[in-house]
């Protein structure tokens, strides 16, 4: 029933070793409501949701479901009792099908075997509730990542779930995608769910949640309130413990008569991109713009050696350039790739602090009988530890005990470590939270400052207004024009999006 208090949390405290995760936090999610739960990174969200799931125990505090005092002793308890989550990072078997996932906790049996069969109706009947149509046979690893989370969403409907948590759900979605989500979420508030939204895109919070939870070093700031009664720099101050200000980024100028440093001329991949042309000239930030599935990834990489380039020329520093691998690329012709995908390609989880940053300048660093200089290697991460502001509790500090924030920005500080000539930077700020963003923001247009040409990928639109000088937008591995930015966002979004649209677009 709408209106009723589904799940209440009171002064719910959580301890490691060390540190105070939740530090008597409070929470009210009421049916029929879109819950939106904010913080910056370590502000205590994910420590909140995996209580709220069962996957830890508090250490303090009370935990009530529909006016009865529950504890929840494990995942499966939490989803007996009727709370689900889709977590940032899904939880799919690719090999199954749409219908085994749906029916994975509660599998439909007959004489106590599994009966895939019958798994087809009520996987039909979740996707139906979700306005969703989708193959129920199809493997799940043939879907796209929309279709993927919309998955995860059935699942969760399976099992009868009135809370649904929702950790960072558009991370990688297009717009479009994202506002199908939107109306998908929007459904199940309005059959009574409680669907609580974590989220860094403050734009999307404000466009679909009702009432807001905010988190901060452990403490619930602004507990269960309507948002309709907070800006969005309220919340920012809430979320920061300081009012936001705008990022002051000091005056920077491009000599547009400068050799650029990279050229594209006519460039077609074997993955479909055809006659792409931009430059990037020294102390620029040239944006790359487009939806996903635009293909500006996938240019990079072909720059880079790690697709095949089929036409058209590459030049560096104004010699033709033919490079097979990121290594050449790094030592031949000075270009640093920070990745879109830091877990898995940005950074070695297992491996120090120390050792990441240092990986692309051991060769440097080597001395007699290729021995690397620990000293050496420790004053290099140190400097760039101190440089970028990366926390950490030292340099033996594995990576991946690192906030996503941190390590970008060990992903970032390897790249500045070898002194790189060019820098690509994708997607720099996605997970991350509001201050972390605004420090990538300004270590970002320094770096430009200093004199460092950058090629950005960025999904934000925002984020390339404020940073980019041009951007070149991109749909269907096609360039369909080129902006000039003058940072007014209301006047250079606007020409992006039309260009985006308008198939008969040619450069501005």
């Amino acid at each position: 029933m709408t209106g009723t208090v589904l799940l209440e949390c009171d002064d719910l405290v959580k301890v490691f070793p060390g540190v105070r995760a939740l530090d008597g936090v409070g929470l009210r999610l009421t049916a029929g409501t879109v819950h939106a739960l904010l913080g910056e990174n370590g502000a205590g969200k994910s420590t909140l949701i995996k209580v709220l799931t069962g996957v830890h125990s508090p250490d303090g505090g009370t935990l009530t479901w529909c006016g009865q005092q529950v504890q929840l002793r494990s995942p499966l308890e939490a989803t007996r009792t009727g709370i689900g989550v889709v977590h940032q990072e899904r939880n799919l078997i690719p090999g199954f099908s749409v219908a085994e996932n749906i029916t994975l906790q509660h599998p439909p049996s007959h004489y106590g075997l599994i009966d895939r069969q019958a798994m087809t109706a009520p996987a039909l009947a979740c996707l139906a509730e979700l306005g969703v149509d989708l193959d129920p046979h199809q493997p799940v690893r043939e879907l796209s990542v929309a279709q993927q989370q919309l998955v995860e969403i059935a699942k969760a409907l399976h099992t009868e779930s009135r809370v649904l948590l929702l950790d960072e759900p558009t991370a990688s979605l297009s717009p479009q995608e994202a506002e199908h989500l939107f109306e998908v979420v929007r459904r199940l508030a309005g059959q009574g769910a409680c669907v609580v939204f974590v989220s860094h895109k403050l734009e999307e919070v404000f466009a679909v949640c009702d009432t807001v939870t905010v988190l901060r070093d452990g403490r619930s700031v602004l507990e269960s309130a309507p948002l309709a009664e907070h800006t969005h720099d309220d919340i920012v101050g809430l979320m920061v413990g300081r009012a936001h200000t705008a990022t002051e980024l000091r005056p920077r100028t491009v000599d547009r008569s400068a050799t650029p440093t990279l050229v594209l001329d006519a460039v077609s991949t074997a993955g479909g991109h055809r006659d792409i042309s931009l430059e990037v000239r020294p102390g620029e930030i040239v944006g790359l713009y487009g939806l996903v599935g635009a293909g500006r990834s996938e240019l990079v990489k072909a720059v880079l050696g790690l697709d095949r380039i089929t036409g058209g020329e590459v030049r560096v520093h104004g010699t033709p350039a033919r490079i097979t691998s990121p290594r050449q690329a790094l030592h031949e012709f000075g270009i640093g790739y920070v990745t879109e995908n830091r877990k898995e390609e940005g950074v070695f989880l297992e491996q120090p602090v120390v050792r990441n940053i240092t990986v692309t300048v051991w060769q440097r660093l080597a001395k007699a009988f290729g021995f690397v200089s620990a000293r050496e290697e420790r004053d290099t991460a140190q400097d760039l530890v101190d440089r970028l502001g990366i926390r950490v509790s030292g340099l033996q500090q594995n990576a991946g005990e690192l906030s996503g924030g941190n390590q970008q920005k060990v992903s970032l500080a390897k790249w500045l470590a070898a002194d790189t000539k060019l820098l690509v930077i994708d997607e720099p700020t996605v997970g991350v939270d509001v201050r972390t963003k605004r420090a990538f923001h300004e270590l970002i247009w320094d770096l430009a400052a200093d004199g460092l040409p950058i090629l950005l990928i960025s999904s934000d639109l925002a984020e390339m207004v404020t940073l980019a000088d041009r951007i070149v937008v991109m749909t269907d591995h096609r360039v369909r024009g080129e902006v000039d930015n003058d940072h007014d966002y209301d006047r250079v979004s606007g020409r992006v999006i039309r260009l985006i649209h308008d198939r008969d677009a040619v450069r501005s």
